[in-house]
């Protein structure tokens, strides 16, 4: 088929859109342990969620893990992007096991607002309501800060209207990096509202990645008949960049892992397609997906960008020497 035999595509796509600076981050901490320590290189669940980005830190070397246990004595071991509990390189330490905490700076921002609400359990400590999602591994790693009872997990406006701390007068609020920023300013109002000497942050700690991809989104979605995310089905910001389109206006919203799971059957009558990326999906699976749009489309490209990022997070002190 001639290119010019092919139907017309218009292309939007969201900027900013991929690979965040925590996930960049946490990924050289893998490369740059593999070049020091050689291979094999241990990580404690997957560094960041992303298949294509877990399966090729696997071919340098690195052997991914959900437990301690599962690392042989004195091996070179990396904690995730997500954070883990306290008891986690403890436990590492116990074992003489070499760590490395790739732990996005913003969460471990996070858990630090945690242990000063907490003040070490006094007479000035705050009980402090959680906002995120059950049994995501950065909740588990900000809950795991505290002793067990420091915390209560808020998921939802509902159980934000529901929840009945000891003291109403003597709360702080925190909240997952990785949420919704509308879902995420309607918990704390209702909050606010119950509680109003609740503490908290200026603004919610949701990153300015997860922000400024969710503004991206919005700004491509209404214009959109379909709005095509990349990314793996356990990344918490992939997952609400397809929430946040079919919200601002996009008929129809899919979660993609990568090109190869595209169904040609949902761009049936479709005539601009909007794309954008979690922030822990790297840009070559974008440019794959555009690149299967173009066997059989003529595509008319045009980038929305909301923003410009510059942000760049060290190393580890240990590999920076």
């Amino acid at each position: 088929m001639l290119m010019t035999d092919k139907p017309s595509l218009r292309i939007l796509l969201a900027g900013p859109r991929g690979f965040c600076a925590g996930v960049d981050r946490a990924i050289r901490v893998v490369e740059e342990a593999l070049k020091r320590y050689g291979a094999p290189v241990y990580v404690r669940h997957e560094i960041v969620h992303n298949r294509y980005v877990v399966e090729s830190l696997e071919k340098k070397g690195a052997i991914f893990v959900e437990e301690l246990e599962e690392v042989p004595p004195h091996a070179h071991v990396v904690f995730s992007a997500h954070g883990v509990p306290k008891s986690v390189p403890a436990d590492a330490e116990a074992r003489d096991l070499s760590y490395l905490d790739a732990t996005c700076p913003l969460v471990s921002k996070v858990h630090r607002e945690a242990e000063r609400h907490y003040a070490g359990g006094g007479a000035d400590s705050l009980h402090i309501l959680m906002i995120g999602h059950a049994g995501h591994p950065e909740v588990v790693g900000t809950m795991g800060q505290l002793p067990p009872g420091a915390m209560t997990l808020v998921q939802n406006a509902e159980e934000a209207e529901a929840v009945q701390p000891q003291d109403p007068h003597k709360l702080a609020f925190i909240t997952q990096t990785t949420l919704s920023v509308d879902d995420t300013a309607e918990i704390v109002a209702v909050l606010r509202r119950r509680f109003p000497d609740i503490e908290g942050p200026k603004r919610e700690d949701i990153c300015y990645a997860t922000t400024n991809r969710q503004a991206a989104v919005k700004a491509i979605a209404e214009d959109s008949d379909l709005v095509l995310v990349i990314g793996s089905p356990n990344s918490s910001n992939s997952q609400r960049l397809r929430e946040v389109a079919e919200r601002a206006g996009a008929p129809r919203a899919i979660l993609l892992p990568n090109a190869s799971a595209l169904d040609w059957t949902v761009l049936n009558g479709v005539n601009c397609v909007g794309i954008s990326a979690g922030a822990s999906a790297p840009e070559l699976l974008v440019d794959e997906l555009l690149d299967r749009l173009s066997e059989r489309y003529h595509l008319d490209i045009e980038e929305r960008r909301v923003t410009r990022e510059d942000v760049v997070f060290k190393l580890p002190a240990p590999l920076c020497d």
